[in-house]
């Protein structure tokens, strides 16, 4: 455990990373948050024994800060506001300022709760919840301070939540078991007060995922979700309720929705070895960056849609960059970012959020 003195150092440089989004001065971009893990083997007398130290990062402009001490710290996401953070801890929901201080725990109990999001306005967050790891999940809901409630439940699998812009309307996958065998993933949509329950998509052993609203409608994937060769997409557009379907990115090569900037109206996706932007409907998509085979990729817009954020991780080395969309300039978010000496494992979470400024 860090002593007294270092803990009140992390708190002093978390502060000088993190100001507040009001007072963030304009063309600058809020830092990204996400979360690391390092495992390490030390000699003892005894043998060799494991240690596992981590939490939540944040970089920006080149420094890399830890603000939270707990290996368990995993899935941040910002508020609106960029002023919160909501992660989880250990199986529970927590949330806390933007500079590390504050930490509360929203949720308590059993159940494993995972990917926690807040509402557009930062009143509450929406979050899955399953009675035990690895199995079905449901949508819940807490206020800052209130209790759980369901939002969303079924013998089906709830996950992968987003919120529209306006915060109207919640859309999710929903994984149910087909007759003979396996799991379709669909999408649907949901209000916040949980009423509305609709279907937008059935395809039958084709699934849909990532979904995300834009300003038209919503853009997901569509082929074999999962990890490993057998996924396989497309990218398609449909309007709120499920109507006009369209191919949006299609042809060689796989594609993969990683995130939307709604102001801006542009798709952030994975195809090809590579990182790739593109306007929501016609024109071509611009290659961001290179990705190695083999390697892990997370990437996240900025709030305003100018930048991307993008880890790329080989046995050989980590990046984080900071992409310019328009110039498409590459800058490190952190020096030295690399593997850790000695380290046997180095997990970086599945889920990197950046904070929103105010301009």
């Amino acid at each position: 455990m860090l002593n007294r003195s270092i803990k009140f150092l992390l708190t002093v440089l978390a502060l000088a990373l993190l100001p507040a989004a009001g007072a963030a001065a304009a063309g600058h971009s809020g830092a990204v948050v996400f979360s690391r893990a390092i495992t390490t083997v030390e000699e003892t007398k005894g043998g060799k024994v494991e240690k596992t130290e981590g939490g939540l990062y944040a970089a920006r402009d080149g420094r890399l800060n830890q603000l939270t001490e707990d290996p368990t710290d995993v899935e941040p996401d910002f508020s609106a506001d960029g002023r919160k953070i909501a992660f989880v801890r250990g199986g529970d929901v927590w949330s806390m300022r933007a500079d590390g201080t504050g930490q509360h725990k929203l949720t308590a109990g059993p159940e494993a709760d995972s990917r926690p999001q807040f509402d557009p306005e930062g009143h509450y967050v929406v979050f899955t919840r399953a009675a035990t790891e690895g199995g079905s999940r449901d949508l819940y809901r807490v206020n800052l301070g209130g209790v759980a409630r369901p939002l969303v439940t079924s013998p089906g699998d709830e996950h992968e939540a987003s919120f529209s812009p306006d915060g109207k309307t919640i859309v999710f996958v929903r994984g149910v078991a087909e007759t003979g065998g396996g799991v379709a993933d669909d999408i649907y949509s949901v209000r916040p007060s949980g009423a509305g329950l609709a279907r937008l998509t059935k395809t039958g052993r084709i699934d849909e995922f990532s979904p995300r609203y834009f300003e038209g409608g919503i853009v997901f994937s569509r082929g074999q979700s999962g990890e490993g060769p057998g996924a396989y997409a497309d990218i398609f557009t449909m309007r709120r309720n499920g109507t006009k379907v369209k191919v949006l990115v299609a042809g060689a090569g796989s594609a993969f929705v990683e995130d939307v900037a709604p102001a801006a109206g542009t798709l952030l996706f994975r195809r090809d070895r590579g990182l790739w932007v593109k306007k929501i409907g016609p024109g071509r998509a611009h290659k961001l960056s290179e990705v190695a085979d083999n390697s892990r990729t997370n990437s996240v817009f900025s709030s305003d849609g100018r930048k991307v954020a993008a880890f790329i991780a080989s046995k050989e080395a980590e990046t984080l960059s900071a992409i310019d969309v328009a110039s498409r300039r590459s800058s490190q978010l952190a020096e030295g970012f690399a593997l850790e000496s000695g380290s046997t494992a180095t997990t970086i979470g599945s889920v990197m959020t950046w904070q929103p400024v105010r301009r």
